[in-house]
């Protein structure tokens, strides 16, 4: 009798045991926590007790597709009720990035030694990437359209994180058949400059550094904030002119890019700030001659440094007042092997572009700051 009263028990004890569990992972499933942000929308992050879920809402302009990724960490069970499109197991120990806005990531979460291979080696500027690439130890991958995937593959990166303007790279399909995670980055889509930024936060889960990016993420708010409200109380805002003639087309930036914002934070009046769209705006030479030629300031880009380099680039750059009076400005910086500083490091520290434009515009505000990506022509 009493053994049979002990089997009851011990039924019931592991009746009990399980339904608390299940319990405890519908709670998980159902009550996770999101990782919120304040700038960036292209992202969202959910921890849970055992497990990561990364939503990338639109991984290119106009994607009717999007992507969950599931982070567990490396020794713990694969939640099986999770439905993913990449399983990355972290920290990410071996890593594969395809563009250099992701090398000052690495950098300001201390992961640089995690990069394995990179694709088109010469565009990165950074002087720590530049030693370890002449050291053999981050590889040359050849085109970011066509990996070398004989090379991924031996390689075997924990994950390789990309970008794409659509969902037609064959490369990243073959690396995912061959059991290689895929993960996109669409950082470069974000509307807001510092929404940009806030993608630290979504390498920061990859590598287990949440509290780094944060920390990371918030100096650069802070930063942005402080040089922002040094120029509030501008009224008299001089006239801004921005872009360059390619090929017979003048782009300039819409008035709600990030590209305008940094103008219209740093006390500019950007002369196209009325103006919606995304990408640029296409012009011929003699409509932005009719707006813009009493410019008082000119940003582009470029690998120019002087007025008479510079005005090769179009006999019709002399007539712009901005040309005239010495104050075009261009973002010129390179790095060894000639890529431009603004495209590798411009989008993870937009308080440094913010900076140097309030510099140029309003040097009394900020008296301290020494020009970091833009330069004068002389």
């Amino acid at each position: 009798m009493f053994k049979k009263i002990s089997i009851i028990v011990l039924v019931a004890f592991i009746f009990v045991a399980c339904k608390k569990q299940n319990q405890v992972e519908n709670h998980e499933i159902q009550h996770g926590v999101e990782f919120s942000t304040t700038y960036a929308t292209g992202f969202k992050v959910v921890n849970y007790n055992s497990y990561t879920t990364i939503h990338i809402k639109s991984p290119w302009p106009n994607s009717d597709k999007s992507f969950t990724y599931l982070l567990v960490d490396k020794g713990k069970n694969v939640p099986e009720h999770i439905a993913h499109d990449a399983l990355i197991h972290v920290p990410v120990e071996k890593v594969i990035v395809t563009s250099t806005t992701h090398i000052p990531i690495l950098e300001a979460l201390n992961e640089l030694d995690k990069l394995v291979g990179f694709p088109n080696t010469n565009f990165i500027s950074s002087e720590k990437a530049r030693d370890r690439i002449g050291k053999g130890i981050i590889k040359e991958l050849g085109e970011n359209e066509a990996l070398n995937t004989e090379l991924v593959l031996d390689l075997e990166p924990d994950v390789v994180i990309g970008f794409a303007i659509n969902g037609n790279n064959k490369t990243f399909n073959t690396l995912q058949k061959s059991g290689i995670p895929v993960v996109y980055d669409a950082a470069w889509i974000e509307k807001h400059a510092l929404g940009r930024a806030e993608w630290i936060k979504f390498f920061g889960c990859l590598f287990k550094k949440e509290e780094k990016a944060n920390q990371v993420f918030n100096q650069i708010v802070s930063n942005y904030a402080i040089a922002k409200n040094s120029v509030a109380d501008i009224v008299d805002k001089p006239s801004v002119l921005a872009g360059s003639m390619f090929k017979d087309i003048w782009h300039v930036p819409y008035g709600n890019s990030w590209a305008a914002q940094f103008i219209a934070d740093a006390g500019g009046n950007y002369l196209w700030g009325n103006t919606l769209g995304s990408g640029s705006i296409a012009l011929n030479i003699e409509s932005v001659l009719t707006k813009g030629k009493q410019a008082d300031f000119w940003f582009t880009l470029g690998s120019a440094t002087t007025k008479q380099e510079f005005k090769e680039g179009n006999k019709h750059y002399i007539q712009f007042d901005a040309f005239i009076n010495n104050n075009v400005y261009i973002a010129n910086k390179k790095g060894a092997t000639g890529g431009l500083f603004f495209y590798e490091l411009g989008p993870n520290r937009p308080d440094l572009i913010l900076k140097d434009l309030i510099k140029i515009m309003h040097p009394d505000r900020l008296p301290n700051h020494e020009l970091f990506f833009y330069q004068q022509l002389q």
